[in-house]
């Protein structure tokens, strides 16, 4: 079982962090190791730093010291610290000095108020359109926050005809959201068009993976007038939440002459099929004026500007609503009657507030906010509430401060549980506004890291947030991460860090991690490796005798590792003598009735892992008996020669033992040689007599076994050769030469040295992607003896110091397309060969590369104008763009029938149009553009056809504004500007005129383009009203249009006011309507009243239409004078018209007389109002008749039968409860059949009513059985 991985301890007690100082300054980073004798070295760029006088290293016992003099851009590194086995790394950061501000000279001559106004002049382009002074704006600037913004894209408010088709388009980006986002369609305030989806709307959806965009639609079909008017679009996701209003215009189709009336209230759909199923009345109202003319009954429509449809329709009853509505063209009924009910009602103003809370506030998390009311009495008190309760002043949270007829309330510290709603209250009146805060983003403030593992160790992927217990999001290759049921991923926050901890990491935790809050991401990648194998028992040298066992055991720390057992470079198979087994982690070679020939090296080689297991098996020979003899010595090898199959391969840094089986007697003399033949080499004659000595020979020197690492060993029956750690020049054929006196024998052994390849050269980047990049290399000078298995390639990011493995087996070739790697990050490759030894050292680092994906196509290609020799084109960006700036445009053209693209512009253009001059005049062409990055040229985008190069002729057309079909309206001092597009080719002429004259420059100015005409005029007069003629012509076609330009004005004041009565508490007044009516109608009139003593105006009416009124409720005892003023469109008149004379309320006496009443007769005549009802009965049961009656006075009863008065006989009885007459008739028989009356009398009448009563005999039961008989 694997021992458990413990965390390393860090040698540093305190760290230096991340510093920032400015140019010419000086900073020191401090450390603490834990030992008071540890060795500290500090590097900057990983490169080691020496003492000078730019840096100043110090250490005092634990305390150590980094001093940076004369700090400059160039010291902005990465700097490091190591002490031991730790390192720790900081960053220094080198801002600027501050500058001082620049006052602007006298010379210059603008004013500071000036400059802001200057900078936006400085844009200004030569186009008639910007030159224009923009028209008056008339509403103050909405200055409200938007407090969320999630739309990327805004439906835009459009406009379509009767029956046309129109969507509308909503884009939000949820790369930032934690949730789909919800989206609501809504028509004018409430009207939800979710469930409206049918035949005339339809709601589509769509989501872009590769940009997280969702495309929200609404799409209108068939479009009906009744479409018209505001919608909105509403979209929401958590805590989150936008909207965005946009109007929909619908024209009308042309009209029809001759339209028949009948057919158009007949229900007939748009493509001539019968049963529609529905009336537009709207539509019809819209089309009454070409009805009317071709109608024989004809309704006459008042064309005179000056009638007031609202005056008519007030002093009209109400059953002629309908037919005014129709007459005038007024399609909102429901809206008129609500119009003409709140005419009369004047608005009722606050008498507490003077200035009320605006409807909303917003502030940031953490700042305060003043709410502020301004109420009428300074003395008031007022009270705070909040979401219905009342604030009461708590610490510092809450400060209550009241300045002269202001109220303050100021919050401070905002937090989450501020955002509510705030009322102010003073006395029964309340107004009230709601807080929003604003919570900030969560930025990320240290980022994940890169992690390599091995498999089964725990992994922490740590980031830092800027504020705490913010929410995170964790990912795994775009799939978010939870808590599952085997606790693999656990989530931990400890203040601003998060963790993410996996248990036992595997193979299949390798990806991309990415941490996501509301204000940023980050990113980082894990990769997991196997464990290197450990080896707890390496196998050892044995010595056996003949007959015996021989166990070679060894243990490795992987149970499923398998492994090879090799005898002298041969492998070892498996026999009858021969046992090979692998239980858990112990490996074994058992060798039973141990042989001579079983003597040998033995190697145990696991399975892919470069190292290996040696030990030695010696064969001890007993000899019983011994006969001297003499013999020739004789070498016993199988592998003699120098073919491949009798090569010894060894591993370069292993032990070379050359153990040669020898015998002859008396023994040998052993000479090894190396290059050349041992023959030549004799030995010396002192050595007769003696022990005989092993040597060697290399190139003809002799060298002793005491040389460096060569040893030779001579026993009895055995010669070994041994190297200390082979190295490459070792290799080669090796001759050993025995001899002795009855002769000699010689035998060649061939050696190789296996060895790691050499490291291949720095790989090249040949391509790169969005994600990924191709990479090549050459094979290494020298594959090391073995032939190369493959590649293994590594990669950085250049900022990184950890190299992450992309390929855990070796890759064959020596193209490798390396993928998920960050577009925009720069990265480095290194590559390591790897044969059957081993692995090489890595290559060197390739040249920094960044991975960048070409944009998308551009989008939108057309044509937007042609001529003989020249052709006009546009299109729109890229949707993608990428990481990596734009750099331009490069537009092609292509000749039908050929395949040849010529470029139309040199170089690449900025502008998404383009104007390509000097073409032949006929010539069918094809364009495409591309867009260029970086990553070079994007897909082209053609279009659709090719275009024939002519001068496309077009007859003139103006299209005139909707806002300018009916009369302009403006003020006296506006200003104009009016736009009028038009169409025609080539070129038309266009002139201008009012009332036939042509138009003087000094009075209006004019200004052409080949798509329109304005008309501009800076300051507007009274003589500029009036209709304006525009005539566009080519040749002798010509279009013309008209527009019509009122300029109005305040009107005069009102003539000959006068006192036309006194009676009572009231005044009768009159006058006449002003001269001069400013040019428009007039509106109304503003009647007030001032006490001759006090002098103070008091408004009696506003917009009064008549021109007399009775001023009423009047003071008895004052005197009183009156003032009228004009209205109309433009405002009051300026000066007003007073009465001559003043008004007395004469004082009368005070006695009440109460009024006479005439007294109301209630008196009616009995009349029934629910008759009697003819019946039939059965005899013996009890009967009863009903009626009921109305009458005042309460009217006499009288029941008769057969005309006889029956109301004293004690067989009936009489009931009347509330009007309702019953006669009630105790066991009948049938002589009480017949006709009975019920009479009511009072003064002022009677009235009679009867009904007819059969009673027929009961049945006996024997008759009912002889009836069944």
């Amino acid at each position: 079982m694997p021992e458990p991985v413990k965390k390393p301890v860090s040698a540093f007690a305190k760290k230096p962090k991340t510093q920032e100082a400015e140019e010419g300054s000086s900073v020191v980073f401090e450390a603490e190791t834990e030992k008071p004798d540890a060795k500290v070295k500090w590097q900057c760029n990983s490169k080691d730093i020496a003492g000078d006088d730019k840096y100043v290293i110090t250490a005092d016992g634990n305390k150590h010291s980094l001093a940076i003099k004369a700090v400059s851009k160039e010291d902005a590194n990465v700097y490091a610290v190591i002490a031991g086995g730790s390192k720790v790394k900081f960053d220094l950061k080198v801002v600027s000095k501050p500058e001082a501000p620049v006052e602007p000279s006298a010379e210059s001559g603008v004013k500071p108020e000036q400059a802001p106004a200057a900078a936006p002049a400085q844009n200004e382009t030569s186009t008639p359109a910007q030159e224009a002074p923009p028209a008056e704006d008339g509403q103050p600037p909405d200055t409200r926050q938007d407090l969320t913004g999630l739309f990327t894209e805004r439906p835009q408010s459009g406009e379509v005809t009767v029956g046309g088709n129109i969507t509308f388009v909503a884009k939000v980006n949820a790369e930032s959201l934690l949730k789909k986002p919800t989206i609501k369609w809504f028509k004018g305030k409430w009207m939800d068009l979710a469930s409206k989806s049918g035949k005339h709307l339809q709601l589509k959806e769509t989501y872009d993976r590769s940009s997280k965009v969702y495309t929200f639609e609404m799409q209108i079909i068939a479009a009906k007038a009744n479409f018209a008017g505001g919608y909105r679009c509403e979209v929401s996701s958590r805590d989150k939440f936008d909207s965005c209003n946009f109007e929909l215009a619908v024209h009308e189709a042309c009209a029809v002459e001759g339209l028949d009336i009948r057919a158009a209230f007949r229900r007939t759909s748009v493509d001539g099929k019968e049963d529609s199923g529905e009336l537009d009345f709207s539509t019809l109202l819209k089309k009454r004026d070409s009805f009317l003319k071709s109608s024989n009954r004809a309704v006459q429509v008042s064309s005179d500007p000056d009638v007031d449809v609202w005056e008519i329709l007030s002093k009209a009853p109400v059953t002629e609503y309908e037919k005014i509505a129709f007459q005038y063209g007024i399609t909102d009924l429901r809206g008129m009657l609500k119009r003409l009910k709140k005419m009369k009602k004047e608005e009722k103003k606050s008498a507490a507030f003077l200035k009320k809370l605006d409807p909303a506030y917003q502030v940031s998390k953490g700042q305060k906010i003043k709410l502020a009311v301004e109420v009428a009495n300074e003395d008031v008190e007022v009270k705070w509430l909040k979401n219905g309760q009342e604030i009461h002043p708590t610490g510092s949270k809450y400060i209550f401060e009241s300045v002269g007829n202001m109220r303050y309330l100021t919050i401070n510290h905002c937090s989450l549980s501020d955002d509510a709603a705030y009322c102010c209250k003073v006395g029964d009146e309340k107004c009230t506004t709601e807080l929003f805060v604003k919570e900030p983003p969560v930025q990320i403030v240290k980022n994940l890291e890169d992690q390599m593992v091995m498999k089964g160790e725990r992994v922490e992927l740590e980031c830092e947030v800027s504020e705490e217990g913010a929410s995170v999001k964790w990912e795994k290759d775009g799939v978010e991460l939870t808590r599952d049921e085997s606790f693999k991923y656990r989530f931990k926050k400890d203040g601003c860090k998060h963790v993410l901890i996996i248990n036992e990491a595997t193979k299949e935790d390798c990806g991309h991690y990415k941490v996501k809050t509301n204000g940023g991401e980050s990113m980082a990648e894990l990769l997991v490796q196997e464990k290197e194998l450990e080896v707890y028992q390496s196998i050892a040298d044995l010595t056996v005798k003949a007959k015996d066992q021989a166990v070679f055991k060894c243990e490795v720390s992987d149970e499923t590792v398998k492994g090879t057992w090799f005898k002298n470079g041969v492998e070892v198979k498996a026999d009858g003598r021969v046992n090979i087994t692998h239980i858990g982690r112990i490996h074994k070679l058992t060798i039973d009735d141990v042989k001579p020939e079983d003597e040998g090296d033995y190697t145990f080689v696991p399975d892919g892992h470069a190292f290996n297991l040696s030990a030695k098996l010696n064969f001890l020979e007993v000899k019983i008996d011994y006969v001297p003899r003499q013999d020739p010595p004789k070498i016993h090898l199988d592998c003699m020669g120098r073919t491949a199959d009798s090569t010894i391969l060894v591993v370069a840094g292993n032990k070379l033992r050359l153990d040669v089986p020898i015998t002859g007697d008396p023994a040998p003399t052993v000479i090894w040689t190396k290059g050349e033949k041992a023959s030549s080499v004799k030995p010396d004659a002192g050595e007769k007599g003696r022990q005989p000595t092993s040597w060697t020979v290399n190139d003809g020197d002799v060298l002793t076994e005491a040389d460096g690492r060569v040893h030779v060993e001579t026993t009895k029956g055995h010669c070994v050769f041994t190297i200390e750690g082979a190295e490459r020049q070792d290799e080669g054929v090796y001759s050993v030469v025995v001899r002795n006196p009855a002769g000699e024998d010689t035998a060649d052994i061939n050696v190789k040295v296996v060895d790691v390849p050499d490291p291949p050269q720095a790989p090249t980047i040949l391509s790169v992607g969005e994600d990924s990049c191709v990479v090549h290399w050459d094979p290494p000078a020298f594959d090391g003896g073995q032939p190369i298995i493959g590649y293994v390639l590594e990669r950085k990011k250049l900022k990184s110091y950890r190299w992450m493995r992309l390929n855990f087996d070796p890759f064959p070739g020596t193209t490798y397309e390396a993928k998920r790697m960050i577009e925009g990050v720069q990265y480095e490759m290194r590559v390591y060969a790897v044969n059957g030894i081993g692995m090489s050292r890595h290559s060197a680092a390739s040249q920094p590369f960044v991975p960048i994906a070409p944009t998308s196509a551009p989008i939108g290609l057309c044509v937007d104008d042609v001529s003989d020799t020249s052709i006009s084109l546009k299109w729109r960006r890229p949707e993608r763009v990428g990481s990596s700036e734009l750099e331009g445009y490069g537009i092609e053209y292509c000749k039908e029938g050929t395949d040849e693209w010529i470029p139309a512009i040199e170089g690449l253009t900025d502008r998404t149009s383009v104007i390509i001059k000097d073409l032949t005049t006929g010539d069918k062409l094809q364009f495409r553009v591309r867009a260029y990055n970086m990553a070079g040229p994007s897909a082209p985008t053609t279009l659709a056809q090719p275009v024939t190069i002519r001068e496309i002729m077009q007859r003139p057309k103006i299209w005139i504004p909707r806002n300018l079909r009916q009369t302009l309206i403006k003020k006296v001092g506006d200003t104009v500007n009016i736009v009028i597009p038009f169409q025609g080719k080539p070129r038309p002429i266009v002139k201008w005129s009012k009332d036939g004259e042509p138009l003087d420059p000094t009075f209006a100015s004019v200004r052409n383009s080949e798509v329109d005409t304005i008309l501009f005029i800076r300051r507007t007069e009274r003589k500029h009203s009036g209709v304006y003629d525009l005539q566009v012509q080519i040749e002798n076609v010509e279009d013309s249009a008209k527009v019509t330009l009122q300029i109005v004005d305040l009107p005069g004041p009102p003539q000959g006011l006068k006192i036309m009565d006194v009676w009572g508490f009231n005044v009768a007044l009159e006058w006449k309507p002003p001269k001069d009516n400013g040019n428009c109608e007039i509106s109304g009139y503003t009647i007030q009243k001032a006490d001759k003593k006090t002098m103070e105006w008091f408004t009696v009416f506003e917009q009064y239409r008549r021109t007399h009124c009775v001023v009423s409720d009047l003071i008895m005892g004052n005197e009183y004078v009156f003032r009228v003023y004009a209205i109309n469109l433009v405002g009051l008149s300026p000066d007003p018209c007073c009465t001559k004379d003043s008004a007395y309320i004469q004082k009368t006496g005070i006695a009440y007389k109460s009024p006479s009443y005439k007294e109301h007769d209630f008196s009616e005549a009995p009349k029934f109002t629910h008759p009697l009802v003819n019946r039939s009965i059965i005899a013996g049961y009890n009967a009863t008749l009903s009626c009921s009656v109305r009458g005042i006075p309460k009217p006499k009863v009288t029941w008769y039968k057969n005309k006889m008065d029956i109301s004293n006989e004690a067989k009936y009885r009489m009931l009347s409860k509330q009007g309702v007459l019953t006669l009630e008739i105790r066991k009948p028989c049938p002589f009480d059949g017949g006709v009975y009356m019920c009479k009511a009398v009072n003064d002022s009448g009677e009235d009679v009513v009867e009904c007819k009563l059969e009673v027929r005999p009961q049945v006996v039961k024997d008759d009912k059985k002889d009836a069944k008989k």
